[in-house]
């Protein structure tokens, strides 16, 4: 079984991605979406034992953890102990059962790939990538966005450019559904010929 870890920058259509090797018939596993299960539920009481207060009628409110690991990165790297191991833990499971399936790829949607030292863990590495202006337009338009929020998240991440020059494959967001549709189709088609 081939794994292939899909990852790109903030605002640069990982998610829309995702779903297009979901719809050409790949299992994808989405770290975010895991973490925010386990922020509903699992990992609930861990984070408000740790960060009191940052939990609220059963999970955890972004909102509040947000604001109280804001620029302190101590507090981030408590946060991640907690939630690392949980995620890591899904994704085995995830792994497990394609691989009882049968399948012959999977995607794992990890959004700090290169960051965290992942991308040792897949066999191909796939980032999407947009104009720098269009990733700016579509992440400014996300509700309660900033300027400056936008620009801290980018200096926590590996810069669009090094990504690229990194991946085995691009998947080009900036034009249109379609492009990047047919971008994923001959990424397949290569692979798994």
């Amino acid at each position: 079984m081939i794994v292939i870890g899909l990852t790109g920058s903030i605002g640069m259509g990982k998610t829309t991605t995702a779903g297009l090797f979901r719809e050409a018939g790949l299992p994808v596993f989405d770290a975010d979406a895991t973490v925010h299960a386990l922020y509903d539920g699992p990992l609930v009481a861990e984070i408000e034992a740790v960060f009191p207060g940052t939990t609220m009628d059963g999970r955890v409110d972004r909102a509040r953890l947000a604001e109280r690991l804001s620029g302190d990165v101590d507090a981030f790297r408590r946060l991640e102990a907690i939630v690392h191991p949980a995620v890591q833990r899904a994704e085995a499971d995830f792994l497990e059962r394609a691989r009882a399936a049968d399948a012959s790829a999977v995607v794992l949607d990890i959004p700090l790939l290169f960051e965290t030292g992942r991308h040792r863990d897949v066999d191909k590495v796939v980032v999407v990538s947009a104009p720098a202006e269009v990733q700016r337009a579509r992440v400014l338009a996300r509700p309660g966005m900033t300027e400056d929020k936008f620009e801290a998240l980018l200096a926590r991440q590996t810069s669009d450019a090094e990504k690229r020059a990194r991946a085995d494959f691009v998947i080009p967001t900036g034009d249109g559904l379609e492009t990047a549709r047919a971008a994923v189709a001959a990424f397949l088609g290569h692979l798994l010929t």
